[in-house]
């Protein structure tokens, strides 16, 4: 275990500009909306697909890149996987067609699929397991950041660099990333009798859990949902629903994920003080998700009034959403960990995907049923909130006894 508090937090430090990088990619769609859309002439269909390429790609890695993680640790598997994001990017940026958009997403997805998984897996060997909370709350703080340079910052930039060269970027970037993470970061150094514990323990152990299938509804359609929401979603809502300039959306977008950055912070920094008190993460998963659910259903009801604001209260009261993947991580030995960790995200990301696709083609098809965009959306949302909330129901029955 790392005990020295500088190594600690260099090591933090440079996993987390990678993976706030992976998030400004993840997320950059929702404010480059209106350019794409008009130069690619997309429909709400296509802009969740390609929105939603990013998670095919970083969904269809998570269990490889769990058993790559167990083996070579963070350092080799992120680095070397950022190197594909490298080259997505810059394929991305030279793009002429909305199949070479796609493809490129996907392969961005592909490229930063360990930069979330790979440093927690390191950290649940590297920290100790009451500031591991802490870790991956402020992991999620950094990939908010992410969330924030994708949308005024861009949209400040998009008159003077176009959206090409702000992936070139992008790209730079990346590739310092790349260098940060080879020079400054540790191998893995993993016992002999944990290499052969988990070469012995395959992943129908963790699949087979309780406790990990009562989280799979959660992740796909919870977790996926909101993620789907906070980095696509809550931006043609505000243009299309609540009237939003394109820069207006951009600065909902900004205070938005500036809102998570905070609150993100301050959660992580409670986070152990409320287990020293006996607050687990069940129990506030618990209690808290339905308050989300009371939020979205505001934002369905008050429709054109619905702005930037209750999507940020929305995003904050979801938080409690972020303890599930700690929760799984700790359920399982040291030597699952990078394993239970990208088995849980395969399902938070293709949920993305899906969920993201699937707003966008009930929109459509509400649309062109002769429902106007309003009670288009409003209907697309509601059966969002629908299928959340059967989630909770399955995850609460199957941990009814357990706190």
């Amino acid at each position: 275990m790392i005990t020295k508090v500088n190594k600690s937090i260099i090591i933090f430090c440079i996993f987390a500009f990678g993976f706030l990088l992976s998030n400004l990619v993840r997320s950059i769609t929702a404010t480059l909306t209106p350019v794409l859309t008009y130069e690619f002439d997309l429909t709400a269909g296509n802009l969740g697909l390609l929105a939603g390429g990013y998670f095919i790609g970083f969904s269809i890695m998570q269990v490889p890149i769990g058993l790559l993680l167990d083996k070579f640790g963070p350092k080799k598997v992120v680095g070397y996987f950022l190197i594909i994001a490298l080259v997505g990017t810059i394929s991305f940026a030279l793009a002429k067609s909305f199949s070479g958009l796609l493809v490129s997403r996907i392969f961005i997805g592909i490229g930063v699929s360990a930069c979330m998984m790979g440093p927690l897996t390191g950290y649940r060997v590297w920290f100790a397991e009451k500031y591991q909370q802490r870790a991956n709350s402020w992991m999620l703080m950094v990939a908010n950041i992410g969330f924030v340079s994708s949308t005024l910052p861009v949209q400040i930039l998009l008159p003077y660099m176009g959206w090409r060269w702000i992936f070139i970027l992008i790209a730079i970037l990346i590739l310092i990333s790349i260098i940060l993470i080879f020079l400054f970061t540790p191998n893995w150094e993993q016992t002999e009798n944990s290499t052969i514990d988990a070469e012995k323990k395959g992943l129908a152990e963790i699949w087979k859990n309780k406790f990990f299938i009562s989280m799979v509804p959660l992740a796909f359609i919870n977790y996926g949902g909101i993620q789907a929401i906070q980095t696509l979603w809550a931006g043609p809502w505000m243009l299309n629903i609540t009237g939003y300039s394109p820069f207006q959306s951009a600065t909902g977008l900004f205070w938005i994920n500036v809102t998570m950055l905070v609150s993100y912070f301050l959660w992580g920094y409670i986070l152990p003080k409320l287990s020293d008190y006996g607050i687990s993460s069940i129990k506030l998963i618990k209690f808290g998700l339905p308050i989300s659910y009371f939020v979205f259903f505001l934002i369905i009801f008050l429709g054109t009034k619905a702005g930037a604001l209750l999507f940020a209260i929305y995003i904050m009261t979801s938080i409690v959403i972020s303890l599930t993947q700690p929760a799984i991580a700790l359920n399982f030995s040291q030597s699952l960990a990078g394993k239970s960790l990208t088995s849980y995200n395969v399902f938070i990301h293709s949920g993305t995907f899906f969920m993201q696709w699937g707003i966008g083609l009930f929109i459509d098809l509400f649309n062109s049923k002769g429902f106007d965009i309003l009670s288009s959306y409003r209907i697309s949302f509601s059966i969002f909130l629908i299928l959340c909330i059967l989630s909770y129901i399955f995850f609460i029955y199957l941990n009814k006894n357990n706190d």
